[in-house]
Order: structure tokens, then C-alpha cells, then sequence
């Protein structure tokens, strides 16, 4: 009898970055206001590990953070995700999810283009998946999702937490070399934790994919489809029922040259807001890099939010529409072989309806990091 063993290749790669930073506007009001201070320690750790069948990565992170001036704060912020593969013959089994513990002004900001009190967010998720091959072409997919959001301190600051509960099954055809297309149906299910007069809403949808590569290193994908919303709001006397459909939609363009890379995307979007409500996001953005020498890298990110509300009612009165871009330079410098100095500037805008005036905000951030040599062994 002979026996068969998969070899196993794992790596480790630790860091640790220091930073420190300057804004002039953190909280994006148009009152009067300090600028704030602040510098953060990082310590990190990124492992993987890869068998013929199996693939597994995943960072342990922590940033120890501390403010001053305008806004003064001490918290800490803690990132495990972690990414599983598992392959077969013609199945292919993923996970992604983990935990998440930041501040507003980092995650909620960034996906929604919304600006919500200075308070720490701690988010559990869980996206299991399957891919099953049926011919050479054709594929079934599904996923599942869950993710539960809640903030400190939510209540006194007028925050809602909320669960997000949904799954996903659709066909993946490979016309041809250069071509994808993938059919999928959804249905996602949002509700309210922790206040006495909740909020839920339920969207089913449909979505049309399709995906492109035009040479080698040009793709491009575009997708659409209908979101079928149904809410209801709970009152003190009442339940209000509400009843919309949203097409979403979706097209993004990368291209990349021997030193350089650009991604430009427009989409459209449902996404869970911690002010208790689902909103429509329309966003769009721009994404260029460039390397300058083998040491010296320069970056370009910029983006522009639309934000409105799926539903009338949001913690009991109405939800303004809110517009919200900002543009980041940022300069990344190997220095030695285990260190490397990123340097950056941000402005941003943001503007709400039945405010008098915009706000605006400068930053400006430095870190300086150090990677240990990485460490690998297999078995």
C-alpha cells in the first residue's frame, strides 16, 4: 500500500508601522472646530498557507491609537480576516469573514460616503460559497452571507446596530476565452438590534454580469438589475410599510502597463448605514499607480459618493440626500531592504442637504514600517 501525502507551504510575514497624522476638519462640520492630531502603532502578521487543494490566508492586526486637539480619543482598533479555499475535481469551496473592530471615520465613511459620529465599530462576517464545474464552460455558484454591526456607545450617540442576513445562486458561462457571463438571483434581509422600535426590509433582486478582457492586461465588467425593497418601520402606534424598486448597476475598466496600473468604476448600490436604514449609495472612482524606480512608488485614489435613502423614514424623520468625494496622493518609498515610508495628503468635501454651507477637510499622514524577513517552511 502506498500512501499520499499533500505537501504543505505556509509563511508568516510580521510588521510593525508607526504613524502620525494631521486633519484639520476630522469630523467634516461646518461649525467651528480644532484641528486634530494623533499617531498610531501597528503591529500586523500575515500568514497563508497552500496545499495542492487547499489555500488558506489571513492578517492579525491591532492599531493603538491616540488623539489630540479638536478631537481626543484613545481606542483600539483589531483586524482578523481570514480566506479559505478548498478545491476538488469540479468543486471549489470558499470562506471569507472574520472580525472587524474600527472607527466610523475608517469604515463606514469609505463604503457609504456617510460621515456618522466618531465611535468604534465592531462588525462579525460570514461569506461561505460553493462552485460546482457541470461542463467545461458552465458553472453553478451560490454564497451565503451574515454580518452584525454594532457601536459603542450606539444608543447615547444616536447609532443603530443591525444584522445583515442574505444568499445568492446563479450560472457562470464562459462564452469564450475573452468572454464571461453570469446570471444570479439574491435575497437580502436587514433589521434593526438594539432600539424598542425597530426597522426591517427585505430585497430580492436579480443581476446580469458580464465580463470582458479585450487584450491581456485591459478588462472590463458590467452588470445590472432590479432590487425588489420592502420595509417596514415600527412606531409607537403603527407599522409603516413601504414598497420600491432600485435597478443597481455596476461597470469598471482596468488597464495595466509595465509600471503602471489604472481602474476607473461607477456602480450603484444597497449598503446597511449605522443610522438604522438601508441607503442608496451611487459612487465612482478612480485608482492609479505608478512605479517610479524599483524602490519609489507613487498612487493616485480618488472617489465621489451620491448618498440618498432606500425608505422615507430613518430613526423617525427623513434622510437628506448627502454628496461626499475625496482625492489621496500618496508617495510609498522602500528606504532599506526591511523598511518602507508612505507619505500622504487627502482632501475631501462633503455636503447635506439642509445644511447652510460644505465641509471640507485636509490630511495629511506619514508611517514608517518595518517588515521583519518573512518567514516560510513547508512539510
Amino acid at each position: 500500500m502506498v500512501c499520499h501525502s499533500e505537501a504543505a507551504e505556509w509563511s508568516l510575514l510580521p510588521s510593525i508601522g508607526v504613524k502620525g497624522l494631521y486633519n484639520d476638519n476630522l469630523l467634516f462640520t461646518s461649525l467651528p472646530h480644532d484641528a486634530t492630531y494623533g499617531y498610531w502603532v501597528s503591529p500586523a502578521a500575515e500568514f497563508a498557507g497552500k496545499t495542492e487543494r487547499l489555500e488558506v490566508s489571513g492578517r492579525v492586526a491591532a492599531d493603538f491609537v491616540s488623539y489630540y486637539g479638536g478631537e481626543q480619543n484613545n481606542f483600539t482598533n483589531i483586524y482578523l480576516p481570514l480566506s479559505v479555499r478548498y478545491k476538488t475535481e469540479k468543486d471549489l469551496l470558499g470562506f471569507t469573514g472574520g472580525f472587524i473592530r474600527d472607527n466610523t471615520l475608517i469604515s463606514e465613511l469609505l463604503t457609504t460616503g456617510l460621515v456618522l459620529r466618531f465611535t468604534q465599530r465592531n462588525q462579525w462576517t460570514a461569506n461561505p460559497s460553493w462552485t460546482r464545474s457541470l461542463t467545461e464552460k458552465l458553472s453553478i455558484q451560490s454564497s451565503f452571507q451574515l454580518s452584525d454591526t454594532t457601536y459603542e456607545d450606539g444608543v447615547r450617540l444616536g447609532l443603530v446596530d443591525y444584522q445583515l442576513l442574505g444568499g445568492s445562486g446563479g450560472l457562470l458561462y464562459q462564452m469564450t476565452e475573452q468572454d464571461q457571463i453570469q446570471l444570479s438571483g439574491s435575497y437580502v434581509n436587514f433589521h434593526t438590534t438594539n432600539v424598542p422600535l425597530s426597522f426591517r426590509a427585505g430585497f430580492p433582486g436579480v443581476n446580469l454580469s458580464l465580463t470582458h478582457a479585450f487584450t491581456e492586461s485591459l478588462t472590463g465588467t458590467a452588470y445590472g438589475g432590479p432590487r425588489f425593497v420592502s420595509s417596514t418601520t415600527q412606531t409607537v402606534s403603527d407599522n409603516i410599510k413601504a414598497q420600491s424598486t432600485v435597478w443597481l448597476f455596476g461597470a469598471s475598466l482596468a488597464k495595466r502597463f509595465e509600471r503602471t496600473s489604472i481602474q476607473v468604476n461607477v456602480d450603484r448600490d444597497i449598503v446597511p448605514s449605522g443610522f438604522g436604514l438601508l441607503i442608496q449609495r451611487d459612487r465612482a472612482g478612480l485608482t492609479v499607480s505608478h512605479d517610479l524606480t524599483e524602490t519609489l512608488a507613487a498612487s493616485f485614489n480618488g472617489s465621489g459618493f451620491l448618498v440618498s435613502g432606500i425608505t422615507s423614514r430613518g430613526l423617525g424623520g427623513t434622510f437628506p440626500e448627502s454628496r461626499y468625494f475625496y482625492l489621496t496622493p500618496k508617495v510609498a518609498w522602500k528606504i532599506l531592504e526591511w523598511w518602507k515610508l508612505e507619505l500622504s495628503y487627502t482632501y475631501g468635501w462633503r455636503d447635506v442637504d439642509g445644511s447652510s454651507d460644505p465641509a471640507m477637510s485636509n490630511a495629511t499622514m506619514f508611517m514608517l514600517t518595518y517588515y521583519p524577513p518573512k518567514l516560510a517552511f513547508s512539510n
